[in-house]
């Protein structure tokens, strides 16, 4: 941000010494208008800049392009009508209708630049595509996975991360809470490590919404100018984003697809960890997580038993695998053999020992 400013100051009095040199060659106008009109120039030089950095590359195309059809347009028709009106009508008329008719050019072109595909003119001039910038928010650096994924090679190419989200990041990494200070310095030791992959590409930009107050809504915005995916792993942030039409990369939504298929049928040994929440069941979990609910192995917590998996649910959370008991022998004979407080025989025993 600062060497962007640094550039524009020095454009800007580049502007200023250029028009007065111009203006002091030529006797009829005077170095201090020269030193405004480059001040002018060089101003105006920036808000365009900055007013085309809020759109993408195929909108300011367009919007260019209709601007100058407008203006086109606008100066054919008026020469048309120009016979109509005196000349001191038409100097008057022509200045706000060039205007309207640039405007609505400018709309127009904007608006019809987001169907632009620069795609296909890199692959007519045989330049490879890269494909879509992907924007990674704090949630996706925090989690960590996504470098994992990219030294795997399925993911490569350009990643955004906002100054915004550096911000946040770095927010968090500075927080008093321990929890939270080290999930921030994860966050930042998960970029320093995707900097460094060969495939990958962190790009570090200073686009900024300073109407727009929340992040989410920023990543958002960001996405639409610049035609990019979202990398996230925030469900509300990747809902809203669908609702306005762009794409959203969810890690979770990625772990949960390629976590194994457990089929009806399927047999597995499985370790019953703890009791479920309905009468005589029993909780169990396998190496990548997915939760197996077991029928009636209440009495087989803390043992390893063999099941059947009867059905299988897809939440959003993710997986949940549903089975019972391989045989009910197995599991009549691991509840024999189950810690009892009283030894191998009963209350009868310990009594009669007394």
């Amino acid at each position: 941000m600062y060497h962007l400013r640094l550039i524009q100051g020095f454009f800007i009095v580049l502007c200023i010494s250029s028009g007065y040199f111009i203006f002091s060659n030529n006797p009829p106008f005077s170095p201090v208008a020269g030193i405004v009109a480059g001040l002018l120039v060089g101003l105006a030089a920036v808000i365009f800049e900055y007013f085309f950095k809020q759109y993408s590359l195929g909108q300011s195309i367009g919007g260019i392009t209709g601007l100058v059809a407008g203006l086109l347009i606008g100066n054919l028709i008026m020469s048309v009508f120009e016979n109509e009106f005196t000349s001191n009508y038409s100097a008057i008329l022509s200045f706000p209708f060039n205007f309207i008719s640039g405007y609505l050019g400018l709309v127009l072109g904007t608006r019809a630049g987001e169907w632009i595909d620069l795609t296909s003119v890199q692959k007519f001039f045989g330049s490879e595509v890269s494909g879509y910038k992907k924007i990674l928010d704090t949630s996706a650096i925090i989690d960590g996975r996504i470098a994992d994924v990219c030294e795997t090679g399925f993911l490569e190419g350009t990643f955004i991360v906002p100054q915004f989200v550096l911000k946040e990041l770095q927010h968090i990494a500075d927080s008093p809470d321990m929890m939270k200070k080290a999930r921030g310095r994860r966050g930042m030791d998960v970029l320093h490590r995707m900097q460094k992959m060969a495939d990958v590409d962190v790009n570090i930009v200073d686009n900024d919404f300073p109407k727009i107050r929340e992040v989410d809504l920023k990543i958002i915005a960001l996405a639409r100018v610049m035609n990019a995916k979202i990398i996230t792993n925030d469900i509300n942030l990747s809902k809203i984003a669908e609702l306005q039409g762009i794409e959203v990369l969810n890690i979770n939504e990625l772990c949960n697809a390629l976590k194994p298929v457990a089929l009806p049928g399927e047999l597995m040994n499985v370790f019953v960890l703890k009791e479920g929440k309905e009468y005589n069941q029993g909780v169990a979990y396998l190496d990548d997580g997915t939760m197996i609910v077991v029928e009636d192995a209440k009495r087989c917590i803390g043992r390893n038993v063999g099941v059947s998996v009867t059905s299988v649910l897809q939440t959003t959370a993710g997986r949940m695998i549903f089975a019972r008991v391989k045989d009910e022998s197995a599991s009549q004979s691991v509840a024999s053999a189950s810690y009892s407080p009283f030894g191998k025989g009963g209350p009868g025993d310990v009594k009669g020992a007394i």
